[in-house]
């Protein structure tokens, strides 16, 4: 973890939101699944190397956002706290929100667990700092960032080809610029795929939609982003893309 982070918080920040206009902010980063992070004093329970797999974090994605923070200007709030802990991208009263199995791994340290008190330590204080910080910021656009593995365990005939993915809801203007642009690097990009936004949007609906604020959910496949060199590729891939969406937006 970062020294910057303070271990009693659930999230961290890298860089600060630049003016671009009259009480106007540019472009700005968070990140649910970021960290593999189990809280001391916390057994969940799971086989060895879990916390590295999928299902306790987006692999490559704190990566990415550490270099979009800090080569890009693209400043970011990234949670500190595995999601097999809570997942940060649901809705309190999600029947997930503290899964009790993953992609066929069972996790016995949630089973009974007390949700009140993980939704008190974890959950509140990070949307609650999310909405101060964008509240302030006022950003042009947010990049909510994911990553999904290319194979699920417990659905192996399912075919995943997309490189990249754009999440949406109802507001699909800014996904539609991204999907063209990012499709003009000659990329197989997911339209509301491998999920849909339609059913899993929480943070976006509750920080972007709700606000009337403009947002791309990014999903990259996480073998792309597994190392430096993929992690620096597609930093500055979805930093370009994010600043020409703006662009488009702004022209219409």
């Amino acid at each position: 973890m970062s020294p910057e982070t303070p271990t009693t918080r659930p999230y961290r920040r890298i860089g600060t939101p630049k003016t671009v206009g009259p009480g106007k902010t540019g472009i700005v980063l968070v990140s649910d699944h970021a960290s593999n992070l189990v809280p001391e004093g916390l057994d969940l329970g799971v086989p060895p190397g879990t916390m590295d797999m999928h299902i306790a974090v987006d692999i490559g994605v704190e990566g990415v956002a550490e270099r979009m923070a800090r080569r890009h200007a693209i400043p970011a709030h990234l949670a500190c706290v595995s999601r097999l802990v809570i997942d940060l991208h649901r809705e309190e009263d999600h029947p997930n929100l503290i899964p009790m199995e993953s992609d066929g791994v069972l996790v016995p340290g949630n089973i009974g667990a007390d949700r009140a008190e993980r939704l008190a330590k974890f959950y509140h204080p990070y949307h609650d700092a999310m909405a101060d910080w964008l509240d302030e910021a006022d950003p042009r656009l947010i990049v909510s960032l994911h990553s999904f593995t290319p194979q699920l365990e417990t659905q192996p005939d399912e075919n995943r080809p997309w490189e990249v993915a754009l999440l949406y809801n109802q507001n699909a203007e800014p996904a539609r610029h991204a999907i063209r642009l990012f499709a003009a690097q000659g990329l197989t990009v997911g339209d509301n795929q491998p999920y849909s936004g339609r059913e899993l949007n929480a943070t976006m609906n509750r920080h972007a939609e709700a606000k009337g604020r403009d947002y791309l959910a990014i999903e990259v496949r996480n073998d792309l982003i597994a190392t430096e060199a993929g992690q620096a590729r597609w930093a500055a891939l979805i930093a370009d893309v994010a600043q020409r969406t703006v662009l488009a937006l702004d022209a219409k």
